[in-house]
């Protein structure tokens, strides 16, 4: 079938909320490591990763051979029975998760693996009230969409009693106007004001992300977190720290985004890009949070063999290919030629993010700071001209959101960031 084909039946078929990017979008049919191709065999190098979840590129060969040893073995089971891959891919991220995580559960999807941590934590604490961050996105479920921080991801009014929203570190956009570190660090500070007025004064836990994706990869002062999970602790709330895009080495060097602050949560949530597209949720906790939890629980897929074995390989060719270090050298190598890109387009109002997970923020001016999504916009459908697919984010859709697979080198940089300048050329025109 054509790419418009495929299309047409994506539209007449699927409900309309089922949304694809670009003016026409793309079927995509096949991929191999950072490339990707439709239906009429066009090739894009992919700088978004299916939302940062093709870790490895598409179809590895290791982890396409475990999926199909597993397969040829036994694919579901459900968690009433035990198997071998999710008990070895437990015991594997006990040994790689930060502080005193050990026990996991394992889900479908970032969302379950949210839904499952905030339960644990009301369980745990014997408390119902969950802070939360402004411009923060946990999923699509009912209570995910109260937790959002975001008006476009709350599609009803999702109003889930005991949810409070927090100040985001949002330095480029500070919501009390001050500049970092002149600020003293407010944003952090002003959650025990906010537990004070706005709370019981008795909450369950903390919940963010190390990075805020889908807010636009709003990236905190190396400071915020030691102190702002010392004052939720302080009041006997327990910090869960939602690693679903900023997992698997894609901050660079270390496993998870939180390592670098040097903070330990007390329960951590991750999915995309922990199993390369295989479908997986999961959350881990202490041992002393995770038997809080009553013995009668159970999810149908959750834990599958298929999934796991994925995830096991997946997390396996980080460590031996020594992913998270690259991630850390071709993300800093990005982060320089994105810095090159600011000082000639004036339409770049900011560039953020840690290794292979950099944003790029546009504004109309500068000095105001008026978003500029209409940039955004012409500039997908510039690249995609150029054979190079991004992402996008923030409140406004002001954002660009690159997360290439972290097998990405720096030639693959330079085709990426060449396209970016000539959109950026264009776009800079009549916006």
């Amino acid at each position: 079938m054509s790419n418009k084909e495929l299309v047409s039946k994506h539209k007449e078929y699927l409900w309309p909320c089922v949304t694809n990017y670009y003016e026409q979008p793309i079927a995509l049919t096949r991929g191999e490591g950072m490339y990707v191709y439709d239906a009429e065999d066009n090739k894009y190098l992919d700088c978004f990763g299916g939302v940062l979840t093709t870790s490895l590129g598409h179809a590895n060969p290791k982890v396409n051979a475990a999926v199909a040893e597993q397969i040829g073995k036994i694919s579901h089971t459900s968690t009433l029975y035990a198997n071998e891959p999710q008990s070895n891919l437990a015991e594997k991220l006990a040994k790689i998760s930060p502080g005193k995580l050990k026990m996991s559960y394992f889900t479908n999807s970032g969302t379950e693996a949210d839904e499952t941590a905030v339960v644990a934590a009301k369980l745990y604490t014997g408390r119902s009230e969950i802070i939360t961050l402004r411009h923060s996105y946990s999923g699509r479920s009912t209570n995910a969409m109260a937790m959002a921080g975001h008006s476009t991801w709350r599609v009803i009014p999702a109003m889930v009693p005991g949810v409070v929203h927090h100040a985001a570190p949002y330095c480029y956009r500070c919501p009390y106007g001050l500049t970092y570190p002149s600020c003293e660090l407010r944003c952090a500070k002003d959650v025990e004001d906010l537990i004070q007025t706005s709370t019981t004064g008795k909450i369950a836990a903390f919940v963010a992300e190390p990075i805020m994706g889908v807010g636009g990869f709003i990236t905190p002062p190396k400071e915020y977190f030691k102190e702002i999970v010392a004052i939720i602790r302080n009041y006997g709330g327990v910090f869960v720290c939602d690693e679903v895009q900023t997992g698997w080495g894609r901050t660079g060097e270390k496993w998870f985004g939180i390592e670098h602050w040097d903070v330990e949560p007390d329960i951590m949530t991750s999915a995309k890009g922990m199993a390369n597209g295989a479908p997986i949720g999961w959350t881990i906790a202490t041992p002393e949070v995770a038997a809080a939890y009553p013995n009668l629980t159970f999810s149908t897929f959750g834990g599958n063999p298929v999934s796991t074995a994925a995830a096991l390989a997946t997390v396996e060719y980080i460590e031996t290919e020594n992913l998270a270090q690259n991630a850390k050298v071709v993300g800093d190598y990005l982060r320089e030629q994105l810095m090159s890109l600011y000082e000639v387009y004036p339409i770049i109002g900011d560039v953020r993010g840690m290794g292979l997970m950099q944003g790029i923020e546009f504004v109309k001016d500068r000095k105001t700071k008026e978003p500029n999504p209409q940039a955004v916009l012409k500039i997908f459908e510039e690249t995609k001209k150029h054979g190079v697919l991004i992402g996008k984010g923030g409140l406004h859709g002001n954002v660009i959101r690159l997360g290439p697979p972290l097998i990405a080198t720096k030639d693959h940089v330079d085709e990426l960031v060449s396209a970016l300048g000539t959109a950026m050329a264009v776009a800079s025109k009549g916006i």
